[in-house]
C-alpha cells in the first residue's frame, strides 16, 4: 500500500465536494464572484518590511489597482524567514482574487534551492499574474572604510579577517557568498530579518557591509554615512552611474533581482487576466515608470504565461547561483 500525500487528499476532497454539491456548490459561486470582481478591498501581501524597495513597489502598483477598480488595496507586510511567512500565508488564502502577493526571485525561485523543505511550492501553489520590474542590489560599507574605489575596497577587504557582511534575502545571501568566493574575501555572513536593520547596523558599525536596495542605500551614500561600493547587476545603473558594477573588478558577478505579482493557485483565469491588464496598463504610464526609476527599477511587463515560463527558468538559474556560491540548503 502507499499513502496519498495530504495535499492531494485535500485537492481530491475539494473536487469531490464541488461535484457533489451540484449547482449550489463552490464552483458556481466562485465563477459568479469572478464575474463581479472586485467588489471588496484587496489584500496585498508583501513578505518584506515596510520601507524596502519591494514594499514601495507594492504601494505603487496597489495604487494603480485602486485607481482602475475603485477598491482599496491593503498592503499586509509579512516579513521574515526569507519570505516563507508571507508565501505560506498566500498559499493558504482563498483563490478568489482578494488576496495577492508581491513575489521576488527569492520567494519564487531561489528558496527552492536554499531550503530542503518549503511550506509552499512556487509553481503549484501560485498563479502568476505578471512581472513588474528588475533591479540590482547595492553593496554598501561603513563610512570609515579606507577605500574610495572598488579596487581599493577589494585590496583592503582581502587583508581583513571575518569581515561581517549582512544578508536578508536570497539575492543578498547569494551576493555575499559570491563576494566571498569570487572576490577572495574572508567574509562572515550575518543573517537579518530585513534590509533596513542590516543597513542600520552598518551605519552603527556593528557590521562592515551589506547588500541592500537602492532606496535604502542612496540617501545614506549621498550624505556620506555609507560608502557605495558596487552593484550586483553586470552593468552600471542609470539611477546611480557613479557606483561601479562589481563585475568590473570581479568577473562573473551577476545577481539581477526582480518582482512580480502572484495569486493563490486556482484563482479564476478571468481575474488573473483582468489583474494582468490593470498592472500592465499602470506599468506603461510615464508617471509609474518615473516612480520606479527613482528607486532603481526598470519596468518589465509580461503576460501570466510569459511570467510562468520565466519563473521556471529562474528556478534553474538560481539553483546554479546557489550551487556556485557554495550555499548548503537549510
Amino acid at each position: 500500500m502507499f499513502a496519498i500525500p495530504p495535499r492531494r487528499l485535500r485537492t481530491a476532497f475539494a473536487v469531490f465536494t464541488s461535484i457533489a454539491a451540484g449547482p449550489m456548490g463552490a464552483g458556481p459561486a466562485l465563477a459568479q464572484g469572478a464575474a463581479s470582481w472586485p467588489s471588496q478591498p484587496i489584500r496585498f501581501i508583501v513578505p518584506y518590511p515596510t520601507g524596502t524597495q519591494t514594499d514601495i513597489t507594492a504601494r505603487i502598483i496597489g495604487n494603480e489597482i485602486t485607481q482602475a477598480t475603485g477598491q482599496p488595496v491593503i498592503v499586509d507586510n509579512r516579513p521574515g524567514a526569507s519570505t516563507l511567512i508571507g508565501a505560506e500565508a498566500l498559499a493558504k488564502s482563498a483563490p478568489d482574487g482578494y488576496t495577492i502577493m508581491l513575489t521576488t526571485n527569492t520567494t519564487s525561485a531561489a528558496n527552492k534551492s536554499l531550503f530542503i523543505r518549503l511550506p509552499y511550492d512556487p509553481l503549484k501553489d501560485f498563479a502568476y499574474v505578471g512581472l513588474l520590474n528588475t533591479t540590482s542590489q547595492v553593496l554598501v560599507g561603513r563610512a570609515d572604510i579606507p577605500a574610495n574605489t572598488l579596487d581599493e575596497f577589494l585590496a583592503w577587504a582581502r587583508k581583513q579577517k571575518n569581515l561581517e557582511a549582512g544578508h536578508w534575502s536570497a539575492g543578498s545571501q547569494v551576493s555575499v557568498a559570491m563576494l566571498k568566493s569570487l572576490g577572495g574575501i574572508d567574509l562572515l555572513p550575518v543573517p537579518y530579518k530585513g534590509g533596513p536593520q542590516a543597513v542600520t547596523d552598518v551605519l552603527g558599525g556593528q557590521i562592515a557591509l551589506t547588500f541592500t536596495d537602492f532606496s535604502s542605500a542612496l540617501p545614506h551614500i549621498k550624505n556620506g554615512k555609507l560608502k557605495g561600493i558596487g552593484i550586483t547587476a553586470p552593468k552600471r545603473s542609470s539611477v546611480a552611474p557613479q557606483i561601479p558594477a562589481l563585475a568590473e573588478s570581479i568577473p562573473g558577478f551577476d545577481v539581477l533581482v526582480w518582482t512580480a505579482i502572484v495569486a493563490p493557485a486556482g484563482t479564476p483565469q478571468s481575474i488573473i487576466a483582468k489583474l494582468n491588464g490593470i498592472v500592465n496598463h499602470g506599468l506603461a504610464r510615464p508617471e509609474v515608470k518615473a516612480k520606479f526609476a527613482d528607486i532603481g527599477f526598470d519596468v518589465s511587463p509580461s503576460s501570466p504565461e510569459e511570467l510562468t515560463r520565466f519563473v521556471e527558468r529562474e528556478i534553474d538559474r538560481w539553483k546554479k547561483l546557489v550551487d556556485n556560491a557554495g550555499i548548503a540548503p537549510q
